[in-house]
C-alpha cells in the first residue's frame, strides 16, 4: 500500500511543460504541495533536462500557477512531477485551490509545516 505525506486532489486542467526552448501541452490530472500527475504528452522526448518548468491554468481565473519540476516517474500514459521549486504567488494559489479541494484547512495547515521543515 503506497502512503503519501501530501493530500492530492484531482484536478483537471490545462497545463504547459517547458522543456528548454520547447513547451509540450498536457493535462493535470491531479496536484499536491509535492507536485502533480500529468498525463504523458505524445511529443515525449526521449531524454529530458533534470530541472523543467510545470504551468498550469486554472480554468476559471486568469491565473497560472507554475513550478520547477522533476520526473519521479513515467508510465506510457503519465508522469509523475516531483515540485523542486514554487514561488510564493503560485505556492498561495496552489494552497488555496487544495484547502477548498480538501475542505480541511488543518490538514493543509499540518502538510505546509511538513513542508517547510523537510
Amino acid at each position: 500500500m503506497e502512503h503519501r505525506r501530501f493530500s492530492r486532489v484531482s484536478f483537471q486542467g490545462k497545463a504547459h511543460l517547458d522543456i528548454g526552448s520547447h513547451s509540450l501541452a498536457t493535462e493535470v490530472l491531479d496536484l499536491s504541495l509535492q507536485g502533480a500527475l500529468i498525463k504523458k504528452p505524445a511529443d515525449w522526448p526521449p531524454s529530458l533536462p533534470k530541472q523543467m518548468l510545470l504551468r498550469i491554468q486554472l480554468n476559471e481565473l486568469p491565473i497560472e500557477l507554475s513550478m520547477k519540476v522533476s520526473v519521479a516517474h513515467a508510465s506510457d500514459t503519465v508522469v509523475g512531477l516531483h515540485c523542486e521549486k514554487i514561488d510564493i504567488e503560485s505556492v498561495s494559489h496552489l494552497r488555496r485551490l487544495l484547502e477548498l479541494n480538501l475542505g480541511d484547512a488543518e490538514l493543509l495547515s499540518r502538510e505546509l509545516s511538513e513542508l517547510s521543515a523537510g
